[in-house]
């Protein structure tokens, strides 16, 4: 799985990365809370989404370590579709933070 050297894998990681990330802090941060009710407190009770964007934030670090394996690794496509993929995340969270 990870001696994949191919773009697409690598964008396809990077998609899963953060939603990884992102159950990895429903469960620290909002233990025993069922999953719905975290979603309707994130994206319908808090306008300002700024559980949200640190939440997007800090599940980019999934990426940020999937990139440094692929790219110490020597697979630099899927490195770059991890890059890509982290980059347009970064840009939406940024609109997230700063139109909202």
């Amino acid at each position: 799985m990870f001696r994949k050297d191919n773009f697409v894998y690598g964008c396809i990681l990077g998609l899963l990365g953060p939603v990884l990330g992102m159950l990895l802090l429903k469960f620290y941060k909002f233990p025993g809370t069922p999953f719905s009710e975290v979603l309707h407190f994130i994206f319908i009770e808090q306008s300002s989404h700024q559980v949200l964007t640190a939440g997007l934030t800090v599940s980019l670090m999934v990426n940020a370590f999937l990139f440094t394996m692929y790219i110490n690794g020597k697979r630099d496509k899927t490195a770059k579709g991890l890059f890509i993929t982290t980059v347009i995340y970064g840009v939406v969270i940024l609109l997230l933070k700063y139109l909202s």
